[in-house]
């Protein structure tokens, strides 16, 4: 059942009689196993993906490098859980490579995720070290393509 995770990622707005009807399977066996993914928590949430560049709301999205010494027994957890549960932070991830943790937030200015890394971020006693980057334009989100350019679909003439 692969295939419904499939369908409802790229579009959570499609309903199981939608996704019945692509699959060839009985409503009732789609509904069923939607909410078997949502108890086991394989179904998390469901997120509408908006281009805030296009309305008068103004947002600042930052991406964080952050270096961490991880803690015997609980490694990177204990960190990590204390980082995302800052309401600013929409994403924390575990990587691999030149830092530990990637951590995505959002604020309404420049200055207000600044005052997030010095204030809140970099002190915390596992933090070695950040790095910010801030996102300038958004191109592709989520397997989404913002500003789509037309494409001119006419063959050329030679004469």
């Amino acid at each position: 059942m692969d295939e419904i995770l499939e369908i409802l990622e790229k579009n959570s707005k499609t309903t199981a009689a939608e996704i019945a009807v692509m699959l060839g399977k009985p409503v009732e066996e789609i509904e069923a196993a939607i909410k078997k993914y949502e108890a086991e928590n394989v179904i998390v949430g469901y997120s509408t993906l908006i281009n805030w560049d296009k309305t008068e709301r103004e947002k600042v999205t930052a991406l964080i490098e952050v270096k961490v010494t991880p803690q015997r027994g609980l490694g990177f957890d204990k960190i990590a859980d204390r980082i995302y549960k800052y309401p600013e932070v929409t994403a924390c991830y575990l990587m691999s490579g030149g830092f530990d943790l990637t951590v995505i937030i959002e604020g309404k200015t420049m200055k207000e995720v600044a005052l997030f890394v010095s204030e809140k971020l970099a002190p915390l006693e596992s933090v070695l070290s950040t790095s910010t980057h801030f996102v300038l334009k958004k191109f592709k989100d989520k397997g989404i393509i913002f500003e789509e350019k037309p494409t001119d679909r006419r063959e050329p003439i030679f004469i």
